[in-house]
């Protein structure tokens, strides 16, 4: 039954061009970060009337600017993309109807939750796997060789952080009873996360630590960020766990 309802989840991503949109954005984000991290130097040095002194200070991008670029434009654009087409996933079906018909057939709900969170995983797997091959090819050109161990435990770091933001998204959906509502919870989660992030210290155990981590593994500085790893996979499997428990409980 769980592979029945995967297949049914990627059939929907299908249909409702959710797919296609998410390998898109992943890959216009992957390839424009090291292009903004190229150029964007060189046309503030070409701004009309700018003072020499001021040019000198802007610095010579290099491969650690194109990575922070692509950790950047990945970390808004895409959470926003995770939140906005996952947040939906189980109040859309309570609201059509297909959650009760579901329900009243052998179909465990923890199932159709973990279903559910797995196929939107998959997706933003497949995304990412886009989006750092052709940040990979960009850089490369633009840059120079990457390392590619330390680019490969980066793109792991970006996949987890993407998890987390999925996984609190699904909550809300789980969580709520209306779109809208569903909408208001994920990205009041989000403004909270935020606000911990952008707290000195708070941000090394928020699942922003990652790519903080990430961006240390390419200085060298040897830094590394235990707690924020911990803490975001008890945050994502504390979600999906809730998610599954919340549904189990609640009347459809």
């Amino acid at each position: 039954m769980f592979r029945i309802l995967l297949a049914k989840e990627f059939l929907e991503q299908r249909r409702t061009s959710k797919l296609l949109i998410f390998m898109a954005v992943f890959f216009i984000v992957g390839t424009i970060s090291p292009l903004l991290a190229k150029y964007t130097p060189q046309l503030l040095r070409s701004i009309p009337d700018i003072p020499p002194e001021f040019a000198e200070l802007i610095p010579e991008p290099s491969l650690k600017d194109s990575i922070s670029q692509y950790a950047e434009n990945t970390s808004q654009f895409g959470v926003l993309l995770v939140i906005v087409l996952t947040m939906n996933v189980i109040t859309q079906e309570r609201e059509r109807g297909t959650a009760g018909m579901l329900f009243s057939k052998p179909v465990k709900r923890r199932t159709f939750v973990l279903s559910k969170w797995l196929a939107g995983m998959l997706t933003v797997t497949a995304g990412v796997i886009i989006s750092s091959m052709a940040c990979a090819i960009y850089t490369t050109i633009l840059f120079g060789e990457l390392p590619i161990g330390k680019y490969l435990i980066f793109n792991l770091l970006l996949l987890l952080f993407l998890a987390v933001y999925l996984s609190v998204a699904l909550l809300a959906s789980a969580l709520a009873r209306t779109q809208g509502m569903a909408a208001a919870i994920a990205f009041g989660f989000l403004v909270i996360l935020m606000i911990l992030s952008s707290l000195p210290r708070v941000n090394n155990y928020c699942p922003v630590g990652l790519l903080n981590w990430g961006s240390e593994i390419f200085n060298g500085t040897g830094v590394t960020h235990w707690p924020a790893l911990v803490i975001s996979l008890v945050i994502a499997a504390g979600c999906v766990l809730t998610a599954c428990l919340h549904l189990e409980r609640q009347e459809i």
